[in-house]
């Protein structure tokens, strides 16, 4: 299934100081979803998921545009070379690909939402290069035993892809510090709080931003 999308207005037009681009990253199993969430409903602020392109089919109960924009692999692969993709990725070579458009990123900017990137550190390095402004997080385990329990206990993987997924949490971890904030979801409260107490912040911060230009 594909989805047209119409051409997107640049990224570069908007003010991230006032609409900050917040892009979170983590390993696999470590929660990044549901601490999400519940900052999405705990909050108050005007926080809006990015939604990413996939060219995997849609699951039970997906909805194109709201869970993913389904793109065929053509059309994905024309759009990658067109640049309209601020970063994607092909999953351990199984042919199929995630992204994030810019056109769905510009659009919830311009809108004045806080839009918020779910990404792999890969795609968090690629963002932050082309948009300096983004605030980046990483979510990251107590340690790695933790992480190993989670992924268990989620009952899905074979022992082939964990190892996988365990290999590329070790090496996503190694580039913990160079986020711009990170928090260890040990507990799921407290990691909220302190979610929510960065958005303050920056919150502070962009009214002084945009009270300055006003004044200057």
């Amino acid at each position: 299934m594909s989805r047209h999308l119409h051409k997107p207005p640049m990224l570069s037009n908007v003010n991230c100081s006032q609409t900050p681009l917040l892009v979170v990253s983590g390993p696999s199993g470590v929660g990044k979803g549901t601490l999400l969430q519940k900052v999405f409903a705990e909050s108050g602020f005007p926080l809006q998921m990015s939604v990413s392109a996939t060219t995997r089919s849609p699951r039970p109960g997906e909805i194109d545009g709201k869970h993913y924009h389904f793109l065929s692999a053509g059309d994905f692969e024309n759009r990658r070379l067109a640049g309209e993709f601020l970063e994607c990725f092909e999953v351990f070579g199984t042919g199929t690909w995630y992204g994030t458009l810019r056109q769905t990123v510009a659009e919830g900017l311009a809108a004045g939402c806080w839009v918020v990137l779910e990404i792999d550190v890969n795609g968090a390095k690629k963002v932050k290069e082309q948009f300096p402004d983004a605030v980046t997080f990483f979510i990251e385990p107590k340690n790695i035993d933790v992480l190993k329990a989670r992924l268990q206990g989620r009952g899905t993987e074979t022992e082939e892809a964990m190892r996988r997924r365990l290999a590329t949490a070790l090496e996503e971890l190694k580039h913990a510090g160079e986020f711009d904030y990170r928090i260890i979801n040990e507990d799921i409260d407290t990691a909220v709080q302190e979610f929510t107490a960065i958005l303050k912040n920056l919150r502070t911060v962009s009214q002084g931003v945009s009270e300055a230009g006003e004044t200057a």
